[in-house]
């Protein structure tokens, strides 16, 4: 099956999408999507492209998306949060041509400092479903295209600085699809399922689109995640099934009513780890279990997921049916039971590479298991437990925050000799960055400047939270700046105060 399939699995009549009040049928839904692959096709794309989408969560994105993929091109999400800088460097990378947007955005200086030339055409997404007669019907699909061809391309920071981009194959993502439902998530026709995390992440897109779609259940869909109106769309739309990230969890148990969440029936959580008092608080007033999930971009993205009938608090789930996994020491070796490992995985989910990054992909895919770079234990029932990370990334409301890539511009700023920036806790986000920098002979920084230089160059939300100045920066034997040893010593100091 590939993805563009899946708007197919719904009857004609039942309702597909619901966005602010605008509301599609499954056969609604099908027939936009044919608009935009028309539309698309007469704009040029053909199979292999790269198409870019640069939207908030809405029904044209979903017209659109479903029309790309359905001409065998690659779909490109971008976080709309994102600089001109960073968007320009993805344009550049995946070789995209054309762009749909729901505002225009100006990026030629930010392409010409990168020297890229590539000519961008840019749509508006919100107008790209209408019919146009003019327009003739797209060909279908090439009898070879098979299901293993790519399907997206989701960019992630990466530990070098610069994003790299995972390659999903529509198999990847049907796969997922398919290994959730084996798990006993158990979403029907007649669910209704609330898609408020942004669809440039895989874990909204998967879980809350296209697993619903292949369910033929209805999506209803917000664009951001405000207190007062999730909980009015929760309870208005009746919703059943709720997929979020610890933040939002605490947020509706601090604001919503019982009454208000009366319709719930599953709640999973994903994107970092929940943390043990907020699960229990949700749990105690609205008396709705939380099931805890884990995954990756790379693993389209669900690995674990706590089922829904055994859900254990504090545990992250359970391996879903379909892939195979092991924890491994440094050397490659499985851990004894009950002790901690790196997690490694393979199945259908799990990507094809990532793009023109051969050596990368080998090495994340060395020994025909792709490694997750997270380290976990197994309890004896199989339930999974993240115990650390083996990389620096910093979770913060969901989003991935790589050190290396804001370190690099820190270090670009006048004065700046050392620069480290470590995750630290913060009771709304699960964690924040904190730079921890030194300067060249004791020169002045000026911390508002260095902040408005880090915001012209990069997404709000990977902005530290705290600057704090050191005379010197502890390094390790190798040579290394002590991470681990700068946090320790912060924590204490905070303790003392």
């Amino acid at each position: 099956m590939f993805v563009h399939e899946l708007i197919l699995q719904g009857k004609p009549d039942a309702m597909a999408i619901v966005d602010h009040g605008r509301r599609f049928t499954y056969k609604e839904f099908q027939k936009a999507v044919d608009n935009c692959r028309n539309r698309l096709y007469a704009a040029g794309v053909r199979k292999g492209d790269r198409v870019g989408f640069f939207s908030r969560n809405s029904a044209d994105y979903l017209f659109a998306y479903m029309g790309a993929v359905s001409l065998g091109a690659i779909a490109v999400p971008i976080n709309f949060q994102l600089s001109n800088r960073e968007i320009a460097y993805i344009i550049k990378d995946a070789g995209i041509r054309v762009l749909l947007t729901y505002q225009p955005l100006n990026l030629v200086d930010a392409l010409s400092s990168l020297r890229c030339d590539l000519k961008v055409t840019q749509y508006d997404v919100k107008n790209f479903s209408k019919e146009d007669k003019k327009i003739a019907a797209a060909p279908a699909l090439d009898a070879d295209f098979d299901e293993h061809q790519p399907c997206m391309i989701l960019y992630t920071s990466g530990t070098t600085g610069t994003p790299k981009g995972a390659v999903l194959s529509h198999r990847n993502l049907v796969a997922n699809c398919q290994q959730m439902e084996a798990n006993g998530m158990g979403c029907e026709a007649k669910h209704h399922v609330l898609c408020v995390l942004p669809m440039y992440h895989v874990f909204g897109f998967t879980c809350s689109v296209l697993y619903p779609f292949y369910k033929g259940a209805e999506v209803v869909i917000l664009d951001s995640f405000t207190p007062k109106e999730t909980i009015s769309v929760i309870r208005d739309e009746a919703v059943t099934d709720l997929y979020i990230v610890p933040s939002i969890c605490s947020l509706l148990t601090k604001l919503a009513s019982t009454e208000d969440m009366k319709s719930l029936r599953l709640v999973v959580s994903g994107g970092t780890t929940l943390p043990l008092q907020i699960q229990q608080d949700f749990i105690k007033k609205f008396g709705v279990d939380i099931c805890e999930g884990y995954g990756l971009s790379e693993t389209s993205p669900v690995v674990t997921m706590n089922p829904p009938e055994k859900p254990i608090v504090g545990s992250c789930g359970k391996i879903v049916p379909g892939i195979q996994w092991r924890l491994i020491d440094a050397e490659g070796k499985d851990v004894p039971q009950g002790e901690a490992g790196e997690l490694v995985v393979k199945g259908d989910n799990v990507m094809l590479g990532y793009w023109n990054l051969p050596d990368v992909t080998q090495d994340a895919m060395r020994g025909g298991w792709f490694h997750t770079g997270d380290v976990a234990r197994a309890d004896e029932e199989g339930y999974i437990y993240i115990v650390d990370r083996i990389k620096d990334m910093i979770i913060s409301m969901g989003e991935n925050i790589y050190p290396r890539e804001v370190e690099e511009l820190v270090y670009q700023f006048p004065g700046i000799f050392e620069a480290a920036v470590i995750g630290i806790e913060d009771k709304l986000r699960g964690q924040a960055g904190a730079c921890f920098y030194s300067t060249h002979d004791g020169q002045d920084i000026n911390v508002r400047e260095l902040k408005k230089f880090l915001q012209a160059n990069l997404a709000l939300y990977k902005i530290p939270r705290e600057f704090h100045l050191m005379e010197k920066l502890p390094r390790t034997s190798t040579g290394k700046i002590a991470k681990r040893m700068i946090l320790d010593e912060f924590n204490k100091s905070k303790k003392k105060k």
